[in-house]
């Protein structure tokens, strides 16, 4: 393109956007109804002249030139009386954007809130610095928003080991000193007017302390004696000014403060509480008309801003994507993640855009902080500017907006409640049990007296006693339904003893019978999940949410979960996180279990994948702690291999962690700490180290029972050996068994090279040439030594039990350790340690018949449910039998019964073909 046609082009579309958008109009309205506006193009002529000729962009580079004087307050005034001439002009001109508009104005006071910085410490010291000194941005500034006129809402914070300052100087001094610099500039009015309105209010503890508060104390405030209300001020909070990378790391670090991984039923409450302050504490007019607060009024800005809030607040801690600050995108997040229904997103969205723009127009008159509707001729005067007819016109169309808006608000706060039904007496109540099934009604008539004497701190309000005596009635007719309603009560007894605030759970309750269906499901149907809400109460916000499973990555996004949510010097922290996620994801799949919402074959999957997550985080956690005195080895490294389910990624709930611990690199070699150990006494205390940080039970519980007896030598011998000695020993020494169980091994932990080395000793012993007659007498006598010694506990033990699962396994490493040596390198998954792989490759094979696959599958299912809904193998009481039953893809129980049993037939034919023995089913 030539220079000339570059020009024309350029003119055209100049010419195109003058056409496209009002700006004669749009002076002409700013001169007739908004004197601020009038005022300030008078003023700055030059800038008139862009804007009439429709020059927006020009006008607004104007505008950032006038900034540039030597003198900081000179250059703000002038350049925010610019901005706000072109930004007002433009956004009445219909050039502008509303949200194009609030981050002009929020960029412009980050840029004014820095220079503020730089300046008082220049003037102090000389430098044109901001190290130590931090501003953070909350409010509309944080998350970019800002109105014509609205003032900003800092919050200052110091490192007194950086802070730029004399020799001399306190640092405390000084950074009070820098403050007061920084409000005067930006807030004093002069000749030149003003910059921004600055409100210091919403530091720590405001009241007492300094303006400036050091980095340490605000984050002792926040971590330990923060409100609910400053949870929500930082879900907009950014590092806007002063020194950035400081502020950042300051938000990273009380993230946990404002992101709560579990719902916070009592933080839950001072959030519904602080919504209805927002409108007791409004005293206009409830509707539009003069007088009217667009902020603060019924259906106004706030009302959707803190609508927003509130669900990010409940839900941000558990979703990332719904950590946002702008409002809109706010809303849009709640409604994709299916937190809020679509249309309420839709209309609080495009209600609050038009608030906003009314909120403008009434700043833009003269230049105030002011929200409420002027009456008579002043009210035309802003509808005439907006471009409306009249007054009447804008207040009509606030009315219907305002209607919707509320009306979603409304649903957020609740109306008020009935009048509770009164209290029954214990001798009514008792009648009441009886007539409902319960046992020993008098009895537990009283123990519900006890429970409302106040003796629990989650029942001691009258607002929570309230609560619980609504949720009551319907708690024990769901009860009454269940197989055993006396335990049930006590399990439930358990999560009030525990819970600090349960107001909104039992609101919750009473108000969703979903929800109290799905609570009794787990109090009930399953010994496993009641008593992990016994212990754990606050997993009772997985019964809550209830968000679909995402089976995807699990295995990464359990391990960053571990990472991210403790301190990174703090070892027990770091143990305590591992169980708290471990906990959740575990209670997470097994009420998906319940309810049969995933085959069990799938969640057994998932519970390996973060099994194998918790190894990772706690080896990661184990060699940090065990490196500050041990140092480290160079070029050695400690390698996990699971064995069994969790090998052949299948847990169960139940399942132990069969593992063998080995070592890479030279045995001589020694560490480099300051208590240097030999490698192998190094990598035999860091393995017991790893297994203690998965089985000892901390603050947060036990996680899991760690199994090592299958390494070499077993309890004789070292817990870690190098993998040179592991080959060793499995090329000369190991049992039949122990190739066996190598079968299912698997490298969970260590670098690529560790894993190509270990998977290469596996496959050696795999593909060892072997005697059939020798192989098949030990696989039967080991066969016979189990069942000798662990009986069948049930008619579900589909483990134990001849023709079950155990069978299974020991006929499927028969046939892989028989025929690696012949058929591995054409048919590798015959090897895999996942039967999901190894049993359809051996059927290709013709080594199996296609239903040994069913029969597996089914029995894997049965058994991974099973540990949920009937522990010991036993027969399930008939809710849980039903429960079992439909979890299994059967339409009853006895159906399911059948089919294990042609399951276990299926198997025995197998067995009998390959080892010419029959079992007794």
């Amino acid at each position: 393109m030539t220079l000339q046609a570059a020009s024309s082009l350029a003119k055209c579309v100049t010419m195109a956007d003058f056409e496209d958008h009002d700006w004669t109009g749009a002076l002409a309205r700013a001169r007739t109804h908004a004197p601020f506006l009038g005022r300030a193009l008078d003023r700055q002529e030059e800038l008139e002249g862009l804007l009439a000729a429709g020059k927006g962009e020009e006008a607004l580079e104007w505008s950032r030139s006038r900034g540039l004087h030597e003198e900081a307050g000179v250059g703000l005034r002038r350049h925010r009386l610019g901005l706000a001439t072109s930004l007002a002009i433009g956004d009445l001109a219909g050039a502008f954007s509303l949200s194009r508009v609030m981050e002009e104005l929020s960029a412009f006071a980050d840029r004014a809130l820095d220079r503020a910085i730089r300046t008082a410490v220049a003037d102090r010291t000389g430098e044109w610095a901001s190290d130590g000194m931090i501003a953070l941005a909350l409010g509309k500034q944080g998350s970019s928003e800002l109105n014509y006129s609205s003032d900003i809402d800092p919050i200052l914070l110091y490192d007194p080991e950086t802070l730029p300052r004399r020799a001399k100087d306190d640092a405390g001094e000084v950074a009070q000193r820098y403050a007061r610099k920084i409000v005067k500039l930006l807030s004093e009015n002069t000749a030149e007017g003003y910059v921004l309105r600055v409100d210091l209010r919403l530091r720590p503890a405001s009241e007492i302390s300094p303006l400036a508060v050091p980095i340490a104390s605000a984050m002792t405030h926040y971590q330990g004696q923060a409100l609910a209300w400053e949870r929500a001020a930082f879900i907009r909070s950014r590092a806007a000014a002063g020194d950035i990378a400081a502020g950042e790391e300051f938000l990273t670090e009380i993230a946990p403060f404002v992101w709560r991984q579990q719902l916070d039923f009592g933080a839950i409450e001072e959030i519904r509480a602080l919504t209805h302050r927002i409108r007791e504490e409004y005293d206009g007019p409830p509707n539009p008309g003069p007088g009217y607060d667009v902020k603060r009024g019924r259906g106004g800005i706030r009302e959707v801003e803190f609508f927003a809030q509130t669900h990010q607040l409940i839900h941000g801690g558990r979703d990332p994507s719904l950590r946002v600050r702008g409002t809109r995108d706010a809303l849009n997040a709640l409604a994709e993640a299916g937190r809020i229904e679509a249309v309420h997103a839709q209309v609080l969205g495009q209600g609050y855009d038009r608030l906003r723009v009314i909120e403008h127009r009434l700043q833009m008159v003269e230049d105030q902080q002011t929200h409420s509707l002027p009456d008579g001729e002043k009210l035309d005067r802003v509808a005439m500017l907006d471009g409306l007819e009249s007054g009447a016109a804008l207040v009509e169309e606030l009315t219907q907006l305002t209607a919707q808006t509320g009306a979603i608000y409304d649903e957020l706060i609740g109306q008020e409640a009935p009048t509770p039904p009164p209290t029954p007496e214990p001798e009514t109540r008792a009648r009441d049990l009886v007539r409902l099934g319960f046992h020993d009604a008098d009895a537990l008539a009283q123990r519900i007296e006890g429970w409302r004497d106040g003796r629990y701190a989650s029942i001691r309000t009258p607002q929570a006693l309230e609560a619980f005596d609504r949720l009551l009635p319907l708690l024990l007719e769901a009860i009454a339904q269940s197989d055993d309603p006396e335990r049930a009560m006590t399990r439930f007894q358990g999560i009030i003893e525990r819970t600090q605030s349960a107001i909104t759970l039992f609101r919750l309750l009473s108000a969703e019978p979903e929800l109290l269906d799905r609570l009794v499901a787990a109090l009930t149907l399953s010994p496993v999940l009641a008593g992990t809400l016994a212990r754990r109460p606050e997993t009772l916000d997985v019964l809550l949410e209830r968000v679909p499973i995402d089976f995807s990555d699990t295995y990464a996004r359990t391990l960053e979960h571990m990472r991210q949510g403790a301190e990174r010097d703090d070892y027990e922290a770091k143990l305590d996180q591992i169980r708290q996620v471990i906990s959740e994801a575990r209670f997470t799949l097994g009420i998906s279990l319940l309810e049969a919402e995933h085959k069990p074959s799938r969640i057994a999957a998932a519970l390996s994948e973060i099994a194998e997550a918790a190894i990772t985080a706690a080896l990661e956690a184990a060699h940090e702690e065990f490196a500050r005195t041990h140092g480290h080895i160079a070029n050695s490294e400690l390698i996990v291999i699971g064995l069994g389910r969790l090998g052949g990624g299948a847990l169960s709930p139940a399942s132990d962690l069969d593992m063998i611990y080995l070592f890479s690199g030279e045995f001589a070699a020694e560490s480099d700490g300051d208590r240097p150990l030999g490698a192998t006494l190094y990598f035999n205390r860091l393995a017991s180290r790893v297994s203690a940080a998965l089985s000892v039970p901390t603050a947060q519980g036990a996680l899991y029972d760690v199994d090592t007896r299958l390494r070499p030598q077993g309890k004789q011998g070292p817990l870690a050996v190098s993998v040179e000695a592991f080959a060793k020993y499995q090329s000369e020494s190991a049992w039949t068994w122990e190739h066996m169980a190598l079968n299912r091994a698997r490298v969970l932990a260590g670098s690529p090279q560790a894993r190509a080395q270990v998977d290469q000793v596996v496959a050696s012993t795999q593909c060892q040439k072997r005697d059939p007659q020798k192989l098949k007498s030990d696989v039967l006598q080991m066969r016979s030594d189990i069942a000798a010694h662990k009986h069948s506990k049930g008619v579900l033990d589909v483990k134990l039990q001849r023709g079950g699962l155990v069978d299974v396994e020991f006929l499927v490493h028969f046939l892989q350790l028989r025929h690696a040596a012949e058929y591995a390198d054409k048919h590798a998954a015959m090897l895999a340690p996942d039967f999901a792989t190894a049993i359809p490759a051996l059927i290709e094979l013709d080594l199996l018949e296609r239903e040994l696959w069913l029969s597996y599958d089914l029995m894997t299912d049965v058994l991974v449910a099973g540990r949920l809904l009937a522990p010991e193998g036993k027969e399930p009481p008939p809710a849980a039998a039903k429960a079992l039953a439909k979890a299994c893809g059967h339409t009853s129980y006895a159906e399911l019964l059948a089919d294990v049993a042609n399951a276990r037939q299926c198997v025995a034919r197998c067995w009998a073909q390959n080892f010419e023995e029959n079992l007794e089913i």
